[in-house]
């Protein structure tokens, strides 16, 4: 699969993101126990690079969610798949997510694990955000990167399962034939 990519934002450029991120977490919970809630697949990279930037304490859990399957929009109806080792009743969570889009699949997520898991903290970390196609309001607590409304692949993100693996975030173009 060949196609024409734009880098939007660097491997350095991400990871200086990340340690801010992670200090800003750790300024708000100090040495709290935080679970992190991964939103697969796009966000699971992120989620590592986190992880790792917090130090302990620091739980991870996972959490698929499905709204775009192999199309660059999404479908408006969002799929939850998800079983936790450990109950997130009286915890401290952190959602961990590749890009908030439109907001649908966050309000979905976000109403469904206060109402089902009654954490004690709920937040938002999300490595992009595009707030020129937010259809819902979605407070995101701990932000990287505001873009364009550009669809966008790397760092996890895909298209159609590819490109994940890329060290950067580029901007998708399609094809180069």
């Amino acid at each position: 699969m060949s196609a024409q990519i734009d880098v939007m934002l660097s491997e350095d450029q991400i990871q200086e993101r990340i340690k801010g991120l992670a200090s800003e977490i750790r300024k708000d919970f100090g040495n709290e126990e935080i679970i992190l809630l991964c939103i697969l697949k796009g966000s699971y990279i992120f989620c590592a690079d986190l992880m790792r930037a917090l130090g302990s304490p620091c739980q991870v859990e996972f959490l698929r969610a499905e709204s775009y399957g192999d199309a660059t929009e999404t479908s408006g109806e969002v799929k939850l798949h998800y079983h936790f080792t450990k109950s997130l009743a009286g915890k401290n969570v952190i959602l961990v997510e590749d890009i908030v889009d439109t907001g649908t699949t966050l309000k979905f997520i976000m109403e469904s694990m206060k109402n089902k898991e009654q954490p004690k903290t709920l937040k938002l970390a999300s490595l992009l955000s595009k707030p020129s196609r937010r259809v819902h309001e979605t407070q995101i607590d701990y932000l990287g990167f505001e873009i364009e409304d550009k669809f966008v692949i790397g760092y996890g993100l895909d298209y159609a399962q590819n490109y994940r693996e890329l060290p950067y975030i580029g901007v998708y173009q399609g094809d180069a034939n």
